[in-house]
């Protein structure tokens, strides 16, 4: 069931409506990105049934997303865009709403309620890179090239990547990563956890409906009580956490028990 496709995004469901498919689909650009495409994102992540509870993206063709379409660098920008030039003469609250506009194509995918999985092949630059990085998980081709530009143009990467990068690979990995520009391969991705799994790129649909199906498996409640608590890790002490664990603990008991309120 296809319930999204526009500027580049297909969203579709599986036939029991657990399963959502985020198709980066426009492969003759290499999936490069625009802000149509990033409110398209956006609008995937709002119209998500909440029966879903696996998001798989994944890009056609050769390259997962070569990042931000290079339209963005010319002086008139996209149709009906701002351009750069116009998003720098602008207040310092219209730019900062623009920004924060465009990070929500890249922020839904850790909501508790799902597990996303990004299925990468190829080139994820910049953009790519950030989109793969919000996700939860991450199954990848043995041809896949990470690589951050931000930098190397003159920017920073603002799209929501810098968080789960450095919590992947550690500070000074990700200064390197960053400021260099430089690609990060399979083997380099499997070994600094960026990757979760990489396979040959022939396995890719296989590996990833591996996994999907082994999320699928344990109770929902389950498995959003134990996101949640891992991903709340990072501002709580291990006391803290302690007693996050024995509220998110209590919850499903009572639930299995059927005691909740």
């Amino acid at each position: 069931m296809t319930l999204l496709d526009k500027d580049g995004v297909r969203l579709t469901l599986d036939e029991a409506e657990s399963v959502a498919t985020v198709t980066l689909a426009n492969p003759d650009k290499r999936n490069a990105q625009s802000p149509a495409l990033w409110r398209a994102l956006t609008e995937a992540g709002r119209i998500l049934p909440g029966s879903v509870r696996v998001v798989v993206l994944r890009g056609e063709g050769k390259s997962f997303s070569a990042g931000l379409d290079r339209q963005a660098f010319t002086p008139e920008g996209f149709d009906g865009e701002p351009s750069f030039i116009d998003l720098a003469r602008g207040s310092d609250a219209d730019l900062d709403a623009t920004i924060a506009e465009y990070q929500e194509a890249f922020t839904w995918w850790r909501r508790n309620d799902v597990i996303s999985v990004a299925a990468v092949q190829g080139h994820a630059i910049g953009a790519g890179f950030q989109l793969a990085l919000g996700c939860d998980l991450r199954v990848c081709a043995d041809d896949v090239q990470f690589a951050m530009r931000e930098t190397s143009l003159g920017l920073v990467p603002d799209l929501a990547g810098t968080h789960p990068l450095v919590g992947l690979v550690g500070y000074a990995r990700a200064l390197e990563i960053c400021v260099t520009g430089r690609f990060v391969q399979a083997a380099e991705a499997e070994r600094t956890g960026l990757a979760n799994l990489v396979v040959p790129t022939a396995e890719l649909d296989a590996a990833v409906a591996d996994l999907t199906a082994a999320l699928l498996a344990a109770p929902r409640n389950a498995v959003v009580e134990t996101k949640a608590l891992l991903r709340g890790t990072a501002g709580r002490s291990y006391e803290e956490q302690r007693v996050a664990e024995r509220g998110a603990q209590a919850r499903r008991l009572r639930d299995l028990a059927g005691v909740g309120d």
